[in-house]
């Protein structure tokens, strides 16, 4: 397993969650290989941010994404999560070829 990835925990947590916004925390865990403790703080700080909100149904939570947010990094960047999700969920236009 690499040491490395492309996508940050934050990242990809708010990727599986967009996919099935139902998800329990553990299954994120186990999808991903991190803790579940990891993915709980994960979730508070995506919460906390604004991308998600956090909704109770019965014993499980749910989840609504703020797709209109700005992604976090430099300043100069101004792309929407909401681009990037489609990107990492596959729902994006397609391919364009590489010139």
């Amino acid at each position: 397993m690499p040491s490395w990835t492309f996508i940050t925990n934050h990242g990809a947590v708010l990727a599986t969650i967009a996919r099935d916004q139902a998800v329990t925390a553990r299954a994120v865990a186990i999808r991903l290989g991190i803790t579940e403790g990891s993915v709980r703080r994960i979730i508070g700080d995506l919460e906390l941010g604004g991308y998600l909100t956090r909704k109770r149904n019965g014993r499980n939570n749910e989840y609504d994404l703020n797709h209109d947010l700005p992604m976090r990094g430099p300043e100069d960047r101004v792309v929407a999560v909401g681009e990037l999700l489609r990107v990492l969920n596959g729902s994006g236009e397609e391919e364009k070829p590489i010139d």
